[in-house]
């Protein structure tokens, strides 16, 4: 691996920022500015199999975990890997179900982002082709003109190897993009040439959409990369500077960098990447900060 700072990404000091034995592992974060200012993370998390929430002032501590979500018989014995946005007065989740050895995408709603009730029993999006195998997961949600986008990682169940893409008018009926999948692994570049997964897409003023994403050199060593594409879906251009975050040898992320969740603030000119690291069985969730903003110039 590139020696750490190269991208000007920095890990916190305080790093792990959230999760400690008591917590167990937390993984697959999604990381919102809510409108007083405050952070909200949503997160899953292992020991109970379902999802939860924090809040947090500064991004670096954070309230105590409340279930936003738990299991249900069938599809979804595990829930984990979601997002959640609040559209008018409803929060809408996009989460990950998982049973049998396979994933599939749920929704579900909530008035006030703390409980959620399903919206459907079944799943609104399943693997049905190839590229897809026994998984679709990993859902990243944005609504723009009436449209939703949903950007999802599918392939394997305990990691996923391609990102795909699928819009909605209503959230719930998925039509997917005959382009799938839209971005696939590098082979030339070591960091990502076994699989790429678990991403976020935020759109940006200059390069159309920024694509936050997880590079595995193996299944079970990873990092955290960026590319952007104009419309969100064709013509990715990779990060000059990709990984972006890797692990740390010794470090409480030695072992692998996974799911970003990025947000940019304008006044202090500054990005933030909250990830889940791992070092053997323990997950705990780590800051990076960057000052400055991407251009193209640091793309291929």
């Amino acid at each position: 691996m590139k020696k750490q700072n190269h991208t000007g990404f920095r890990k916190h000091p305080d790093n792990p920022v959230f999760g400690d034995p008591g917590t167990g592992t937390l993984f697959d974060v999604f990381v919102t500015k809510q409108p007083d200012g405050w952070l909200r993370m949503d997160v899953s998390q292992r020991s109970i199999n379902a999802l939860a929430v924090s809040f947090s002032a500064d991004g670096i501590g954070w309230s105590e975990l409340q279930v936003t979500l738990s299991p249900s018989a069938g599809w979804e014995e595990l829930v984990n890997r979601n997002c959640v946005l609040k559209i008018g007065d409803t929060y809408k989740m996009w989460y990950t179900g998982q049973a049998h050895g396979n994933s599939c995408i749920g929704f579900a709603e909530s008035a006030d982002g703390l409980t959620f009730t399903r919206v459907r029993e079944k799943p609104v999006l399943f693997p049905e082709f190839p590229w897809e195998g026994e998984s679709v997961m990993n859902p990243c949600v944005l609504y723009e003109n009436g449209v939703y986008r949903m950007w999802y990682s599918a392939g394997e169940t305990y990691e996923p190897n391609v990102l795909c893409y699928a819009e909605s008018t209503d959230g719930t009926t998925w039509r997917k993009s005959p382009l799938n999948p839209i971005l696939e692994k590098n082979p030339g570049k070591a960091y990502e040439q076994d699989r790429i997964g678990g991403c976020q897409v935020l759109p940006h003023s200059t390069l159309g959409y920024l694509v936050f994403y997880i590079g595995y050199r193996d299944v079970d060593t990873a990092c955290v990369c960026a590319a952007y594409s104009e419309n969100g879906t064709t013509d990715f251009h990779r990060c000059k500077l990709n990984p972006l975050i890797f692990p740390t040898p010794g470090g409480w992320d030695a072992d692998a960098c996974y799911k970003p969740s990025a947000l940019y603030d304008p006044e202090k000119d500054r990005w933030r990447i909250w990830y889940n690291g791992r070092a053997g069985s323990k997950e705990y969730i780590g800051l990076a900060e960057k000052t400055g903003d991407f251009t193209k110039a640091d793309f291929e």
